[in-house]
């Protein structure tokens, strides 16, 4: 095996992996052990790394194809599968997994450190596998056949005349493409076949209820989700990457840094379409994501 050190951060989420240089081309063998080490602990940091985008991009490629940075947001000047994760743009202080508007969302994503605060701006990532083993039998059976309707054109629960005008443009270029999948609320993972909530602030409905029935419900499965015993909160170093198992957790990048620059740059690997308990693929409702992104 590799000399890969894996050092744990928490007990249902996140390691510490060393004794590698995530800046060289990996071997197959590493690139197995580090697949192999995701999995079981869900996100993996990486300290004192070398990278930039170019370097990025390519660390990332070797878990899969890239995505471009985003359906709809643009990437970075030059690098066209980097999205610019800065805080003048907007803060993503709302729990959620990347892109599952759309019918593969990303499998993993990196985050890479650019610009720090010099206090607060953590990301939290939470386990959803964790959050799926948590639930009561009752409520789990009852997870296990609903479906949800993931969306971008969503509020957060902002009316359009509490934001400005910057705000505004920037909602209006996030939704210029507007989508709708239905995905599974019980995610079957396809290397480890974990079961996980798949949820999150893009999942607006259950299908069959009620916008307010699915709230309530929503809400009671999310609370699984973020229980502090399946979260990690990653307090950012300069020159740090963070690896993280996109099918089977969602993260919340905490706004407590007064306004303070941060910025990290993000890579996503394709995905697979997610797969439910019964074997049934997730569906595409309105929005073609083709531009963005191929299927695993």
């Amino acid at each position: 095996m590799p000399d890969i050190e894996i050092q744990k951060v928490t007990a249902h989420i996140g390691a510490r992996i060393s004794g590698v240089d995530i800046a060289k081309p990996l071997d197959d063998e590493t690139v197995a052990a580090l697949r192999a080490a995701l999995s079981e602990h869900k996100a993996l940091v990486f300290d004192a790394v070398d990278l930039d985008d170019e370097g990025q991009q390519a660390f990332a490629r070797q878990f899969g194809d890239l995505t471009t940075a985003h359906p709809t947001v643009p990437a970075v000047d030059g690098a066209p599968n980097v999205l610019p994760v800065d805080s003048e743009r907007g803060r993503a202080n709302h729990w959620h997994t990347d892109v599952t508007f759309v019918l593969n969302p990303p499998q993993a994503s990196t985050l890479r450190s650019i610009t720090i605060p010099p206090y607060g701006g953590e990301t939290l990532i939470a386990n959803s596998a964790a959050a799926y083993r948590d639930l009561p039998e009752p409520l789990r059976a009852l997870a296990d056949t609903l479906w949800a309707e993931h969306t971008n054109d969503y509020d957060y629960a902002v009316p359009d005349e509490a934001i400005g005008e910057e705000q505004a443009a920037q909602r209006a270029q996030f939704t210029s493409i507007k989508y709708r999948t239905a995905h599974p609320v019980v995610r079957v993972h396809p290397l480890t076949g974990e079961r996980g909530l798949f949820i999150g602030g893009f999942a607006q409905r259950i299908l069959g209820l009620s916008v307010g029935e699915s709230r309530k419900i929503l809400d009671l499965l999310q609370a699984y989700v973020t229980r502090p015993e399946n979260i990690l909160r990653w307090r950012w170093s300069p020159n740090q990457l963070v690896l993280f198992d996109n099918r089977i957790t969602q993260h919340y990048a905490i706004d407590n840094y007064d306004g303070l620059p941060r910025r990290l740059h993000r890579v996503t690997v394709a995905g697979d379409v997610p797969v439910g308990i019964e074997g049934k693929e997730s569906y595409s409702i309105a929005g073609d994501a083709s531009h963005y992104t191929s299927v695993a």
